[in-house]
């Protein structure tokens, strides 16, 4: 165990998972404000994200890309189809899987959406080495907490 002061041990403020929860309240919130311009909640901008990365991919390729189950991924996906930002056709191969494509108008969003990382970095305070510092120490903290669970 760590050594760390008992009194300390369960303090709100001494909590890692709490400052990367409310940090991550914070970003979602601020980039709400960007993509409001693009029409998107952010839940709905990652799903553009990974369709920008790959077009035409399964929702369950999906689901694993964003770390999101079907029934939380279907109604998004319903919205962006509504909107005509993607489309959802049942694979001719195996009728059990439904591939989800970009539509012209999604990937003219794309054009649009090339400010918002750096809107989100300016607002954020950190400078890009800072930034890249930041991401690759949270990505290990994922990676050591995805091989604990598995």
């Amino acid at each position: 165990m760590i050594n760390m002061d008992r009194d300390k041990v369960l303090k709100l403020d001494n909590q890692l998972c709490f400052i990367i929860y409310a940090a991550s309240r914070a970003l979602t919130n601020t980039c709400r404000e960007f993509l409001a311009d693009l029409g998107l909640t952010y839940p709905q901008y990652l799903v553009m994200l990974v369709l920008w990365e790959q077009n035409e991919i399964t929702v369950k390729q999906l689901g694993e890309r964003l770390y999101l189950d079907s029934g939380t991924l279907t109604p998004l996906l319903k919205r962006l189809e509504t909107v005509r930002l993607v489309t959802r056709n049942r694979s001719r191969e195996d009728e059990r899987k439904v591939i989800i494509s970009l539509t012209p108008e999604g990937e003219k969003l794309k054009e649009k959406a090339y400010g918002v990382p750096e809107q989100l970095l300016c607002r954020s305070g950190l400078s890009l080495e800072e930034f890249r510092q930041w991401r690759a120490q949270l990505l290990n903290v994922f990676q050591q907490l995805q091989k604990t669970a598995d």
